[in-house]
């Protein structure tokens, strides 16, 4: 085959996955801020995608920022800056290691499911169904989950900066030999907003990201019970790398200028 003609067929592949992508984000956004509201769905949603992602990003934090401190206190001896543990430890977990490998950690569980759960209903019928009884797919299935993953995400990422800290202070403390009360008198006096709300703001980014690359998948799979396995599959991939390129753009937005 003529090369230019596969690289111009993937190209063109490409910018129709953009241009699909784009028009389901907008019909999404537009339902979350029109009536009716489903309520309970928003609930539920909430309860799935926050409470019960908890006990994973919170041993993911708590495990990352052990592994932090030691790290950085065997790098930092090379140069006789052992103090910097706290300050370093604090910044990694709010700016970076919080929102992105909490992200990575929903995106593994939450894209997942709701690509499997909608994607059952796509190659089952239900979700012609659905418009069959004059109910919009968009409305009851997408926008839901779009702004519950949106609304709870930084909830969850906050409680994991605050796990993963907690476990650089243990590290620290009780392992290298650090005084308690001069490492959390330097991991307070180091940290500022700008930290805190640049990693809650990826992880509401993060949320969206995760939740629409689920929905999307899900909503557009066909071809039976491989279909849906294809749908989770790419959704996890597609919010997993989405996460990260967000990630440098979110991070530019806020630091381009320091």
């Amino acid at each position: 085959m003529n090369p230019l003609a596969i690289i111009g067929r993937v190209f063109l592949d490409f910018l129709v996955a953009i241009g699909r992508v784009t028009v389901f984000t907008f019909h999404g956004l537009r339902h979350i801020f029109a009536p009716p509201f489903y309520l309970r769905l928003l609930i539920k949603q909430m309860m799935s995608i926050g409470y019960f992602s908890l006990p994973v990003v919170g041993l993911t934090a708590l495990f990352t920022g052990m592994v932090l401190a030691l790290q950085i206190f065997i790098g930092a001896g090379r140069f006789n800056a052992e103090s910097a543990v706290a300050s370093i430890v604090v910044l990694g977990i709010t700016r970076e290691l919080g929102p992105v490998l909490g992200g990575l950690m929903v995106a593994g569980r939450v894209a997942s499911a709701m690509a499997a759960e909608i994607g059952t209903m796509r190659v089952t019928e239900q979700i012609d169904a659905l418009t069959t009884l004059s109910t919009n797919p968009f409305k009851y299935l997408v926008a839901p989950r779009l702004l519950a993953a949106t609304l709870t995400l930084p909830a969850l990422v906050l409680v994991a900066d605050i796990i993963g800290v907690m476990g650089g202070y243990l590290i620290a403390t009780h392992k290298l030999g650090f005084n308690a009360g001069s490492y959390m008198k330097n991991t307070i006096d180091f940290l500022e907003t700008i930290d805190v709300v640049s990693g809650l703001v990826k992880a509401a980014v993060f949320g969206f990201v995760i939740a629409l690359m689920g929905c999307y998948h899900g909503f557009h799979s066909k071809g039976g019970a491989q279909g849906v396995g294809k749908a989770t599959t790419d959704a996890v991939v597609s919010a997993s790398i989405l996460i990260l390129v967000t990630n440098y753009f979110v991070t530019e937005l806020f630091f381009s200028g320091k």
